[in-house]
């Protein structure tokens, strides 16, 4: 995407987040801070999870939304306003129009999961599907704040945004003040330089890091460039933090305050969300967990201190998570496919069934083919889908299968 805006960039300051938070007291929920002792442990400092996901509209969005759509002048508002967004964004920009009575569009790509779309519809916006990718739909959106005079919200690359994400800072340091490490992920980079600014003027001790997915992390080369640049496809689970090009209003903070970003892989992400739902009780998106991940992956890197990691939204998909949580387990060990050949005769499935319930390995699917040339006539495949308790199991469960004759194929 082209996510241009005109020169100067324009500065945030502490105070503009100061005001911010003047501005959402009553309408923005200061979200809950929890303990998480399985990271904790992992690290060897506690580690505190920034719920975000409990925000109102299910992310931290509302915050920059409201800031932004309350700064416009009575004309501006009567114009109303428009938005391009496949989840988040769109709720948080709906939820804010509606509370200051302003009207909403937001343009969503065509294939948007449902439930996003509803939620949106809910919140009071008025929904309109285009395009196939979010280019497409940023485009449609733009073209109509053009052809309508409706005031374009950006979901990250304007000051009144990044003030209204800041607010998040301001509520770790009063919530854990003795924080020396804050995760926060990175799409456009509006929340993590909101961050930044308000992290960094009060406590310019305190590690500010982002976290990417390493299938969509245009900041890593742009900062090394030192502008930004756009990466081709992007491809990422994450969907709320697959951006193809930072924006130049965060960027420039993120260059000059962030002291690092991190890139995380899609087991990670897999991983992280499995872990927030086991242990921490806690429904969270795959962006919204990219912070979790970064722990997972480096968690050599956070000692020294409390960590707080931002737990930036929890609107996933059901279908999405189902697919997401199948590829957690199998990620952390705890779910296991393989393919075997056996004989076509009765009785040999139960005795290939047998051996697995000797080490107490949860059969959850079972298949045959018996049509594949490349069988013996008197062959079966079998496809075997295994619950697991670790990667240990796992190898426990292939040593006791070839102990007993079987040969596994994948």
């Amino acid at each position: 995407m082209n996510y241009r805006v005109p020169q100067p960039v324009p500065q945030v300051i502490l105070d503009d987040i100061r005001g911010a938070q003047k501005m959402l007291s009553g309408v923005s929920r200061v979200t809950a801070m929890e303990g998480s002792r399985h990271l904790s442990a992992l690290t060897g400092s506690p580690v505190h999870l920034k719920c975000e996901n409990l925000q109102r509209t299910g992310s931290f969005k509302l915050r920059g939304a409201y800031v932004r759509i309350a700064g416009l002048r009575p004309e501006q508002r009567a114009a109303g306003v428009v938005a391009a967004s496949a989840g988040n964004h769109a709720q948080g920009v709906a939820l804010a129009s509606s509370l200051l009575g302003v009207h909403s569009t937001v343009f969503m790509p065509v294939g948007a999961p449902l439930p996003k779309v509803a939620a949106t519809q809910e919140y009071g916006a008025d929904v309109r599907l285009h395009g196939q990718v979010v280019d497409e739909t940023f485009l449609a959106a733009q073209e109509y704040a053009d052809r309508t005079g409706a005031v374009f919200i950006h979901p990250f690359d304007h000051r009144d945004i990044i003030a209204g994400q800041g607010t998040v800072g301001l509520e770790i340091l009063e919530q854990c003040p003795e924080v020396r490490t804050i995760l926060v992920g990175i799409g456009g980079g509006g929340l993590a330089a909101g961050v930044a600014v308000a992290v960094k003027a009060l406590r310019p001790d305190v590690r500010v890091i982002g976290v990417q997915a390493a299938g969509a992390a245009a900041y890593p080369p742009s900062l090394k460039a030192g502008h930004p640049i756009s990466i081709d496809e992007p491809m990422t689970m994450a969907d709320g933090i697959k951006v193809g090009r930072p924006g130049d209003v965060p960027f420039k903070i993120i260059g000059e305050l962030v002291d690092d970003v991190r890139t995380v892989s899609e087991d990670a992400l897999s991983s992280a969300l499995l872990l927030c739902l086991e242990r921490a009780k806690l429904v969270v998106e795959p962006a919204g967990c990219s912070t979790v991940a970064a722990l997972l992956s480096e968690p050599e890197l956070y000692g020294g201190g409390p960590v707080v990691a931002v737990l930036s939204g929890g609107n996933v998909d059901p279908l999405l998570l189902q697919r997401i949580l199948r590829h957690g387990m199998a990620a952390a060990g705890r779910y296991l496919s393989l393919r075997l050949r056996v004989a076509d005769r009765p009785g040999a499935l139960a005795g290939l069934l047998a051996v697995l319930s000797v080490v107490d390995a949860n059969v959850l699917d079972v298949s045959h083919v018996r049509t594949d040339p490349r069988l013996g006539l008197t062959e079966v495949e079998v496809e075997l889908h295994l619950e697991t308790k670790g990667p240990e199991h796992c190898a426990e469960v292939a040593r006791s299968l070839h102990g007993a004759g079987y040969k596994v194929m994948s």
